[in-house]
């Protein structure tokens, strides 16, 4: 169905589009006035240059779009009486969603000094990009708003994140025509394959092509309508077409639209909800065609600014030294006619307003879009009923994620009626061994099933596409408005992420500091078939330099952990789950891995963040050690342990300390991140003086940036991943990496003193067990049986 001004039923009276258009006319006003003024917001007097900003910095060619969906939601929004929030993708137009945001008033609710009069207006405009001010995006700052408008790519997902688990919401969703063309946005085209329309809410994108980015045409707005049409089809949407310039015929055809498309939804859910029906269904997408900095300057300096890429930023920039753009400024802000916008006191006229809702079906108080207000706390059973027993550490093994997929069964059990628990992955749910929690739910599914596919439901809370950067955004949006969730990723490919966690954490770390803003839940990382156990796929899954990224970034907002065993990964998950505004990595490995510690000792370890290992070591204590082994990671542990027993057999008499690392951060001085240690602290578990020989799960460089500072860093060596890899076996990968139980014996005898002489045939002995080692694997396919059948003791 094509909805344009030529065919659009006169649904709208007279009266109801001249309101409309007036609130439209007004939030254009602002949205300019923010760009451009710093001094007579409603032009009481001529327009001299010292009202206008220093640097004129803003996004118009994006903000009269903005603001004509902005306007719309709130007729219908009002008129259906719909919780509704909005995800606006072209993020830059914060102008658009400022300007409606005070108009509504829950601006001046959030921010009482910015009021709804001509004194606010003024505090409004100047603030914009300004020194001490708000962003020129869409950010944590924004009431209403879940979506951080730095980077394009992410708004679908974070709409669908949104909905799931919320049946009574209404996520409308502004993509624009530069966003589409990002590999993100494509994929997120899929998310109405995984909406249930019983359990969750509805999904309206608005792909709003005004044709141009900041210097190019975009693609989907070149596309002759029925490509365009046949690509939204394919993705499983009906079209609804609304275009023009015409502002009185586009209100028309967008109230149109918008009606149109609630019906559809409404059928949708009431088929599926009432009629039981099972059939995936094609859920409305609007079109809407208007032109580029619709409604500024047709031509500057005679050239075409208007519906051109030129209108994307700032269409006059010369504005305080050149008359001739000083005027064209005056005659656009007037063209709105703010006189029979705002009074005399500068507050919206009543016809501004008409189409507004009330208190929290305003698009900027919604409370999904300050999620922490509607977070409950998860509910998570007793470790102890998962705990492995460990009667002697290094004995027994098991699978560290299988473990976990036991309790994240029970997790996903006790939310099967409150649904705000979601696991999400790129198709790995059951290759990273968490395969359990589907005794308590399925993997999302609206499409088709054959026979043989196993644990798809409708009303599944797995979610699973091989698209990380749709798992991000849909946990992402899921969070945002009050919900939990854990993304399982291999290791090597969470990067694919990484500007995406960049802008979260950044999102976190402004929201900190908003008062109005309440914490959500952590975003929570479980990074799983890791770099020392992807033998067998090989270097282009050897990848473990996504913690470093992240500890890169604002200290307040990020944790990295390492747990060793099974029973330090129930204790690390329990904190995370439970854990606010953070973003946590988590990396575990899904392979048998030697069981260490009891679940009490476990939880006294994780909470100490770093500790000695007593047992693992020969230092009795009574003097400083003669070296200090550290470890952080489940495979470094277990050579690092090796390597101690290899000492205590070789050399009886040297003490050594054995340091094991699960909080990465602990190993920062405390007054750069809050889980840092103090000097002291550090000095007594790691000496001032000693050797220590630190075996690390990923790049070596990083735990020398973390500890630079620490008076025993010019004794720090650190092995760890150094980019060798290939497909071999899983020692192998160690030793090709120098982080094998041989060679760390090795590096304690290099620098310790006084060990180089009379250590000598020891370490021959370790050399030639590397020898030995390289041929062995390339005769027999598989690790030295002394190491492959190894146990601590043996």
């Amino acid at each position: 169905m094509s909805v344009t001004p030529s065919t659009a039923p006169a649904a709208l009276s007279d009266q109801e589009v001249q309101e409309l258009d007036a609130h439209w006319r007004a939030a254009n006003y602002l949205a300019v006035g923010q760009i451009y003024l710093m001094a007579n917001p409603l032009l009481r007097e001529p327009l001299r240059p010292e009202h206008i900003k220093p640097r004129l910095l803003g996004h118009w060619g994006t903000s009269p779009g903005l603001n004509l969906v902005h306007t719309h939601l709130n007729r219908i929004v009002k008129q259906r009486d719909l919780d509704t929030i909005c995800v606006w993708g072209p993020g830059h137009g914060g102008p658009a969603v400022l300007a409606n945001s005070w108009l509504e008033g829950s601006y001046s609710e959030t921010y009482p000094d910015v009021s709804r009069d001509a004194e606010g207006m003024a505090k409004l405009f100047r603030q914009f990009s300004f020194p001490g001010g708000v962003p020129s995006h869409v950010a944590p700052e924004t009431p209403g708003s879940i979506h951080e408008g730095g980077e394009l790519g992410y708004a679908l997902s974070h709409a669908y994140g949104a909905a799931l688990d919320n049946p009574g919401l209404l996520v409308a969703c502004v993509i624009g025509d530069g966003e589409a063309e990002t590999g993100p946005l494509a994929a997120s085209w899929h998310g109405n394959k995984f909406l249930d329309p019983v359990h969750d809410g509805a999904v309206l994108p608005v792909l709003h092509l005004n044709g141009y980015k900041i210097a190019n045409p975009t693609v989907l707005a070149r596309l002759p309508e029925d490509e365009l049409d046949a690509l939204l089809r394919g993705y499983g949407h009906e079209p609804l077409y609304v275009s023009g310039q015409d502002p009185l015929a586009v209100h028309r055809a967008m109230a149109a639209a918008l009606d149109t498309a609630l019906e559809r939804i409404a059928a949708i859910q009431r088929a599926a909800r009432e009629d039981g029906a099972t059939g995936r269904p094609a859920w409305p997408v609007i079109v809407l065609r208007t032109p580029k900095g619709w409604t500024g300057p047709a031509e500057v300096d005679g050239v075409p600014v208007e519906g051109t890429w030129r209108a994307h930023q700032v269409p006059l920039d010369q504005v305080r030294d050149n008359p001739d753009h000083l005027a064209r400024l005056e005659a656009w802000l007037r063209s709105y006619r703010p006189e029979e916008l705002f009074d005399a006191t500068g507050r919206p006229l009543p016809g501004v307003l008409a189409c507004v809702p009330d208190g929290t079906r305003r698009l900027g108080s919604n409370p999904h879009t300050n999620g922490g207000l509607l977070l409950r706390d998860l509910p998570l059973p007793p470790l102890e009923d998962y705990a492995v027993p460990v009667d002697k550490p290094g004995t027994t093994l098991h699978e560290p994620t299988r473990i976990l997929g036991d309790l994240l069964e029970q997790v996903m059990a006790d939310t099967a009626e409150r649904r705000d628990f979601r696991l999400v992955g790129p198709d790995e749910t059951a290759s990273n061994r968490l395969q359990a929690v589907y005794a308590a739910t399925g993997k999302a599914w609206q499409a088709a099933t054959v026979p043989t596919d196993e644990h798809l439901a409708r009303d599944g809370r797995v979610m699973e596409i091989l698209s990380e950067h749709t798992c991000q955004g849909w946990l992402e949006g899921y969070l945002l408005t009050g919900r939990h969730g854990l993304f399982s990723c291999y290791e090597a490919f969470v990067h694919i992420v990484d500007s995406m966690v960049n802008q979260h954490i950044k999102w976190l770390r402004t929201s900190r500091g908003i008062a109005w803003r309440a914490p959500i839940a952590s975003l929570n990382y479980l990074l799983t078939s890791h770099v020392w156990r992807q033998d067998h796929n090989g270097f282009s899954h050897q990848d473990p330099g996504f913690v470093d990224h992240v500890l890169n970034k604002s200290p307040e907002a990020v944790r990295v952990y390492f747990p060793p065993d099974a029973n330090t990964l129930l204790a690390t998950a329990d904190h995370v789950l439970r854990s606010r505004d953070y973003v946590n990595v988590v990396v575990a490995g899904k392979q048998p891995c030697f069981d260490w510690l009891t679940l009490d000792e476990a939880r006294v370890h994780c909470a100490r963040g770093a500790g000695v290992w007593e047992w693992a070591g020969t230092d009795d204590g009574t003097r400083e050690p003669d070296v200090v082994l550290a470890a952080a990671g489940d495979v470094p542990t277990q050579e690092v342990i090796a390597a101690a027993g290899l000492l205590r057999r070789e050399l009886p008499d040297l003490a050594v300390r054995v340091v094991n690392v699960v909080d990465l951060a602990r190993l920062m001085p405390a007054e750069e991140h809050p889980h840092g240690m103090p000097d002291a602290e550090f000095d007594a578990l790691f000496t001032r003086d000693r050797p220590v020989i630190f075996a690390y799960h990923g790049y070596p460089w990083l735990i020398h940036r973390l500890a630079y500072r620490r008076a025993v860093h010019p004794q720090l060596h650190v092995r760890g991943y150094k980019e060798s890899g290939t497909t071999t076996t899983p020692f192998d990968m160690v030793v090709r990496n120098d982080l094998d139980r041989y060679r760390l014996v090795m590096d304690v005898i290099d620098r310790t003193p006084g060990l180089a002489v009379r250590a000598a045939a020891v370490r021959q002995r370790m050399a030639d067990q590397r020898a030995r080692h390289h041929d062995w694997i390339r005769e027999y396919g598989t690790d030295l049986p002394e190491v492959a059948d190894w146990t601590r003791g043996s």
